[in-house]
């Protein structure tokens, strides 16, 4: 099922929540890459309680590398290997009845096995281990991703995209396609039959186009999706720096 609700509120989620964070993150070199697919093939891949969020009535999907770094627990220190590390996202965005708009994770690949583990665990997320490289060339010009998934299955599941970014960097405006795109801040995950909802806090995304001078991927055929044969929409950001919440039951 589909249906983007004219009066969603997309602002509210981006309004701090009144608690303290459990974790703390920045987010650097993302690369939101995105392509439209029809709902129909879209809509059975979700689990009950979300709906597909959609835009002029398309359902859009996303393949997201970026960098992660000074990953770590409220509390504790950044740790070296265990706070930076690659990773690599394929998505797509849902509301739960007519709230809360957010996103929906058909993957997760990083590159530190003990983030994996981690991340499944608590945040229920399905998350792959994966080798995984960023090239960046002197300057500020291209970008290289590489990542080749190593466990667990399904496998191979790979993706290597370079991109050259051009423009000025800017917010998106609220209401705009791009601001759907990009300005989430609430996930969703399940286990054992249960849906979770998590959030995230940071100031908007610096946003640019970008150039794709070269994509291979199966990560989306991974995860049951068909990639259209038309060039993805490309957009990047430096970066942000993100506060974490705890996952909370979306309630039935």
């Amino acid at each position: 099922m589909s249906e983007s609700p004219s009066d969603i509120d997309r602002i509210a989620p981006t309004r701090r929540p009144d608690e303290r964070p459990v974790m703390y993150q920045r987010w650097r070199h993302l690369l939101f890459l995105h392509w439209s697919l029809p709902v129909d093939v879209v809509a059975p891949l979700l689990p009950k309680g979300l709906t597909l969020d959609t835009f002029e009535g398309r359902a859009w999907i996303g393949l997201v590398p970026f960098t992660m770094r000074g990953v770590r627990p409220r509390g504790l220190p950044a740790v070296g290997f265990l706070s930076d590390f690659h990773e690599t996202n394929v998505r797509t965005y849902v509301h739960a009845g007519g709230k809360d708009p957010g996103v929906w994770f058909f993957s997760l690949e990083a590159a530190n096995a003990i983030a994996v583990r981690l991340a499944r665990a608590w945040f229920k997320l399905p998350y792959h281990y994966a080798r995984m490289s960023l090239d960046l060339a002197p300057g500020g010009g291209s970008l290289a991703y590489r990542s080749e998934r190593r466990w667990p299955p399904p496998a191979p599941a790979s993706c290597a995209v370079r991109c050259t970014p051009r423009g000025p960097a800017a917010p998106s405006v609220p209401g705009s396609f791009q601001h759907f795109l990009v300005e989430r801040y609430f996930l969703y995950s399940q286990a054992h039959g249960e849906l979770f909802r998590g959030q995230v806090h940071h100031a908007p995304y610096q946003v640019r186009e970008a150039d794709v001078e070269g994509l291979e991927e199966t990560l989306l055929a991974a995860s049951g999706l068909p990639r259209p044969a038309a060039p993805p929409l490309a957009l990047f950001s430096e970066g942000v720096d993100v506060d974490v919440f705890r996952l909370r039951r979306v309630a039935p």
